[in-house]
């Protein structure tokens, strides 16, 4: 897996050993970052059950000025760690051991405010509904904040949710990116 585009394009990203977790397509990440471009220089990045920490060095490399990790699996933390550290990214970023939604409560009590907010839970977890309740109460976000959610095709999320509206959905076969918008 590689740094897809912007001044890290290229780059060699480390993987998660196991089956703990699973990395974004190139593909859906691409048309992730393509239609969070506009949006990632507005403010911090939030990375959500962050794995590897593709899509949020994805999203450092096009122009966010920093960017959060959120995760909890040790393995996943190790390469999460390796990819930080090998591509000198550590003044811009920070890596929270936790669970997502105990990661978003930590945050919010720390002030901590995003601009962009990329979920990835595991498909069919117990832990993705109360993350993304914790994301979608808008104690972590600002005005007008862009929130993505990748899930499985066949379980799409509610129209809205806390202060989070639904503007539009992209499918990827079995893979959907809901795009969100956070109405503060």
């Amino acid at each position: 897996m590689r740094v897809l585009a912007g001044e890290l394009k290229g780059q060699r990203l480390t993987t998660p050993r196991g089956s703990a977790t699973r990395p974004t397509a190139d593909r859906v990440r691409i048309a992730c970052l393509d239609a969070l471009m506009p949006y990632l220089p507005d403010g911090a990045f939030l990375d959500l059950f962050a794995g590897g920490g593709g899509v949020g060095i994805e999203a450092l490399s096009r122009g966010a000025p920093s960017a959060v990790f959120v995760e909890q699996d040790a393995l996943a933390l190790r390469a999460l760690r390796d990819n930080i550290e090998r591509l000198r990214l550590g003044e811009r970023t920070r890596v929270v051991r936790a669970d997502a939604a105990r990661g978003v409560d930590e945050l919010a009590r720390r002030g901590a405010r995003f601009a962009v907010a990329f979920v990835d839970p595991p498909y069919d977890s117990p832990r993705a509904e109360p993350a993304f309740a914790a994301l979608a109460s808008g104690t972590v976000l600002e005005a007008g904040a862009v929130v993505v959610l990748q899930h499985a095709s066949k379980a799409p999320p509610p129209d809205a949710v806390g202060v989070l509206r639904v503007v539009r959905a992209k499918k990827f076969g079995e893979t959907t990116l809901t795009f969100f918008h956070a109405a503060l």
